[in-house]
């Protein structure tokens, strides 16, 4: 990945997003630190996008067949004056 310095990214905006676009991510740097990574908004779909469905999600755990004990306390907690 292609690092630049935030002054650098801002002075060259357009040329930053052309690359993110062509060549993949390109990381800005905040005092020497990686700071943000600019992706085009392909890839960002692909990575953010859902891979099925909720329930499918909670049935491939390997907890999905763990059981659980649910049951609530029926304590109803100590009785207050006021």
């Amino acid at each position: 990945m292609i690092r630049w310095q935030l002054q650098e990214a801002k002075n060259r905006l357009s040329e930053l997003v052309r690359k993110a676009r062509a060549e993949g991510p390109q990381v800005i740097t905040l005092r020497g630190r990686d700071a943000v990574v600019v992706v085009s908004a392909t890839e960002y779909g692909k990575l953010s996008r859902p891979r099925g469905s909720l329930v499918d999600f909670f049935r491939k755990s390997p907890l999905a067949r763990v059981n659980l004990d649910l049951a609530r306390s029926t304590d109803t907690g100590r009785p207050v004056n006021l």
